[in-house]
């Protein structure tokens, strides 16, 4: 799905656990140009074949993934980053393109992804490992010659210490990772989870005037929530539902 003429949207279509995966195309000088939100994995539980699933759909945008340059997490779990070593190897394998894709994470969740990268180290199948480029910090990225997308980088704990949220003001556009869902918020009973930030962090993200909410999965209301009123009708829900939980 095409939300705007350069941000793209594919929404996991599958029943296994795997993320949406959200693509701004030709921002970045070079001859990579894209910048890919949460990849998600490589194949599921139920061997679901996901980052092939990824790629074609992609593909029939005219979109390459050979031609990322970018990978950001929104933050450190397989089913966002598991993919961000296969996509590396597949861009070093093109011809005439001796760089390879940078990929970036928040800086506050670089204790965290160590502790689940030396978890994940142990499990059967091909190694999920891989080093960031940079880390993020809070406040405005921006990329591009010109500054051609700026987006803005919330720091929003909870779910895990370092998730961050991305605000692409221009177009009132918020993908949340795994804070946010139609109807729903993100877990806290996972490790390192903390039901009180994610309270904040909420809150946080209400204030922000946001036109389309993308989040990390769907629901079985829906994924992406369009329109002003709606998102604020979501984020009320969260109030009423989620927050006596937390």
């Amino acid at each position: 799905m095409k939300l705007f003429d350069n941000l793209h949207c594919y929404i996991w279509p599958g029943k296994g656990n795997n993320c949406n995966s959200y693509l701004f195309a030709r921002v970045l000088r070079g001859d990579r140009p894209h910048v890919l939100i949460d990849p998600g994995g490589v194949i599921t539980e139920v061997n679901e074949r996901c980052l092939d699933i990824l790629i074609s759909a992609m593909r029939k945008d005219g979109i390459q993934p050979e031609d990322i340059g970018l990978i950001i997490n929104t933050h450190a779990h397989h089913d966002h980053f598991g993919a961000n070593r296969a996509l590396l190897e597949q861009a070093r394998a093109k011809p005439g393109k001796p760089s390879q894709p940078l990929i970036a994470i928040y800086e506050g969740e670089r204790d965290y992804l160590k502790v689940v990268l030396d978890y994940m180290a142990k499990w059967p199948g091909p190694p999920m490992s891989f080093e960031p480029s940079f880390y993020l910090k809070e406040g405005e990225l921006s990329l591009g010659a010109g500054n051609k997308l700026t987006l803005q980088v919330l720091h929003t704990p909870g779910h895990t210490p370092g998730s961050i949220c991305l605000y692409w003001p221009d177009k009132r556009v918020l993908i949340t990772g795994d804070v946010v869902f139609y109807g729903g918020i993100g877990r806290t009973d996972l490790p390192y989870g903390d039901g009180k930030a994610l309270k904040r962090s909420i809150e946080r993200l209400a204030e922000l005037e946001v036109d389309y909410l993308l989040p990390g999965h769907k629901t079985e209301l829906g994924a992406i929530i369009s329109g002003r009123d709606q998102v604020r009708q979501n984020f009320a829900s969260l109030r009423l539902t989620y927050f006596p939980m937390l």
